[in-house]
């Protein structure tokens, strides 16, 4: 990336909306989930999975911006890099959830 601010602005937007087509899957999601749970739906194994899911996404984002920054990346890069399993994750449960 360059100094331009044009292309910084262009690159955090990226970022931007990358978090909020997150933040819209974690909301449906979350929406899904209390359903389920509101209604019995839910099973002993899909409550643990819900909720270890959250420190195994941690961890691997913390690794992921870890190394970009520790390659050099910029500071967009290291955003990126800690917010794309969390993107994945909650698009891959919004599309389970859906079935």
């Amino acid at each position: 990336m360059t100094n331009n601010p044009m292309n910084m602005m262009f690159e955090w937007m990226k970022v931007a909306s990358s978090y909020n087509r997150m933040t819209l899957s974690a909301g449906e999601v979350i929406a899904r989930r209390m359903m389920m749970m509101a209604s019995g739906g839910m099973t002993g194994p899909d409550a643990m999975g819900m909720m270890m899911e959250k420190a195994t996404i941690f961890a691997t984002a913390s690794e992921r911006a870890a190394v970009a920054a520790a390659s050099g990346a910029d500071p967009v890069r290291i955003t990126a890099a800690a917010l794309k399993p969390y993107s994945t994750k909650t698009q891959s449960n919004v599309r389970k959830l859906r079935r």
